[in-house]
């Protein structure tokens, strides 16, 4: 896997050694330690393809201006046997270097040689990670935060995979607690209404239509059997029927969203094992609570979090706090993962604090714990808030929002932002077939090439991978479009570094333009055959690049549009 303008920067630095080695053997500037410099990629191009800061920063050890210090730099360096062209002094002592034609027709073939593992980097060298994210509750449908959860942390698990990490990806199914509690509450009501009981529903059940339907169902398997029995027995029958029903629905709605989890893992997994109780001991043999009115507190002010928490109630039931804990210590150490990534909702900001204040007390390194916040998403139609079906007239959640737009809209649109933003999704542009539209936008790239591919090979001109010496290219569109495709392993190690697919999106809109601007001026059609030849490789390899991204994204590369 090469990394294109990774290996320039590394000829950069090897050619400004080179030279100063010359330099104090001649001596010009005295044999002193050489202060680590910086290679960058300019925003300006007339300032070169690559910029060095190795006067500025030697000035002081040379005693020497920089200015000084850079002209015997471009004096003393050896450009032959290198892609570079050129080496030229700018502003204060800055190294500006400019590839020569042979570097562009490299990074081509490059594309062209790799194929699919173009991009792929060995950052993350096998490091395991697993990524937790949706984990919705089980007593209801996913709703649109899950939605833009879903597509993040799935994006994200296969951009880490693309840099090299090992990846799991996982479900937490909250299985226990209050709101199962409430849920079997709920049943056991929707059920004796059923039968006549009149009983009103609480104001905190859950009262929604799902609730309803499983209890009329579960009335028509056992009819009255369950009114004659214990309402904790009745309870746990409805929670045992209806549950498992609501989890393969999750599941069935993710796998409609391309999303495929390596692990559904159960919160009463770790109540039923000993977990939750061994945590609250390990707690407690590493000085980390006490007791205060009947509770179990745990110290976790002293380690972060704003203030100390429950850990057992006085009636000996543990907090919600517990099994999560216990949750994230099995991800750690019991299972030994390098990093857990947690994409959590909006509403879970003083989550973080709490279980990374966890985290230490156990003895385990809190960066390991990792969390990216989805903040929340608004879906508007024609400038207005938007929040029932068009469809259905219900209430939008996953499975009617991916009734009403293209799947593809709606894992790129969830990715087109920064998890820690506010997110307009606009329904309207999400269908619209135009330019305006982004993943439309990037798709019709892909299936442009692909139809002149094909229609250029029907002429006999099949691209042929020529060698480096014989591709051409001279025009500006050829050169920028090349520069953006050779950057895709640094965007891959900037984006996998800081958790971020929204990276990716923006990296194919922006190589939609540039392959676009390279169409409109750079005809392929009656071309001399070398430059043909050079625009038919270009074309291939700008397809690969797209088709590698847009199945990272787990959205469709189309042929035809």
């Amino acid at each position: 896997m090469v990394n294109i303008i990774e290996n320039a920067k590394n000829d950069v630095k090897e050619i400004v050694m080179n030279a100063l080695g010359r330099m104090v053997a001649e001596d010009k500037i005295p044999s002193e330690p050489i202060p680590a410099f910086t290679v960058e990629i300019p925003n300006d191009k007339s300032h070169g393809d690559f910029s060095c800061n190795a006067a500025l920063v030697s000035a002081k050890a040379f005693k020497k201006n920089p200015r000084e210090i850079a002209a015997l730099i471009v004096e003393s360096a050896v450009l032959d046997g290198t892609v570079f062209e050129k080496i030229e002094l700018a502003g204060p002592g800055f190294l500006n270097f400019f590839v020569g034609k042979s570097w562009f027709a490299g990074a081509v073939n490059t594309v062209l040689s790799e194929k699919e593992d173009y991009g792929k980097t060995n950052d993350g060298n096998g490091k395991r990670i697993l990524v937790e994210f949706v984990s919705a509750n089980p007593t209801g449908p996913m709703h649109i935060g899950n939605a833009r959860g879903g597509a993040l942390g799935d994006c994200l698990a296969s951009l880490l995979q693309y840099a090299g990490y090992y990846v799991e990806r996982e479900f937490y199914v909250n299985d226990a607690g209050n709101q199962i509690n409430k849920f079997g509450l709920s049943l056991d009501l929707r059920y004796r209404q059923h039968f006549g009981d009149d009983i009103e529903m609480p104001e905190d059940s859950y009262h929604g239509q799902d609730i309803i339907e499983h209890a009329e169902k579960f009335a028509e398997l056992y009819g009255d059997k369950y009114m004659k029995v214990s309402e904790e027995e009745r309870r746990q029958a409805l929670v045992d029927y209806a549950l498992p029903i609501n989890i393969q629905g999750l599941e069935n709605d993710l796998l409609k969203y391309r999303i495929r989890y390596d692990t559904w893992f159960k919160e009463s997994t770790l109540h039923n094992d000993g977990s939750v109780k061994e945590i609250v001991d390990i707690l407690t043999k590493n000085g980390y609570t006490y007791e205060q009115d009947g509770a179990i507190w745990f110290k976790s002010s002293e380690l972060g979090d704003d203030k100390d928490r429950v850990l057992i109630r006085a009636n000996g039931v543990p907090t919600y706090s517990v099994p999560d804990i216990a949750y994230h210590y099995n991800k750690l150490v019991k299972r030994n993962f390098d990093i857990a990534i947690d994409v959590l909702g909006a509403d879970h900001h003083g989550y973080i604090p709490r279980m990374r204040a966890a985290m230490k007390a156990l003895g385990i390194d809190e960066n390991r714990l990792q969390a990216l916040i989805c903040q929340m998403v608004r879906l508007v139609s024609n400038g207005e808030t938007v929040k029932l079906s068009k469809r259905s007239g219900k209430a939008i959640t996953l499975a009617t929002l991916l009734d009403e737009i293209p799947m593809d809209a709606a894992r790129f649109f969830f990715n087109l932002r920064d998890a820690n933003t506010h997110f307009d999704f606009d329904l309207d542009l999400a269908v619209e077939e135009s330019s305006k539209n982004p993943v439309y936008y990037v798709q019709y790239a892909h299936a442009r090439i692909c139809r002149i591919l094909e229609k250029q090979k029907e002429e006999g001109n099949e691209c042929k991978h020529l060698p480096e010496n014989q591709l051409i290219f001279t025009e500006s569109a050829e050169f920028e479009l090349i520069r953006h495709i050779a950057t895709l392993p640094d965007i891959i190690s900037e984006a996998a570094k800081n958790y971020n697919p929204s990276a990716i999106t923006k990296y194919l809109f922006e190589l939609a333009q540039h392959f676009h601007k390279f169409y409109d001026s750079c005809p392929i059609k009656g071309a001399e055959e070398e430059v043909l030849q050079s625009r038919l490789s270009l074309c291939t390899a700008t397809k690969i690049v797209l088709k590698n991204l847009l199945d990272l994204l787990k959205v469709e590369a189309p042929e035809k549009m």
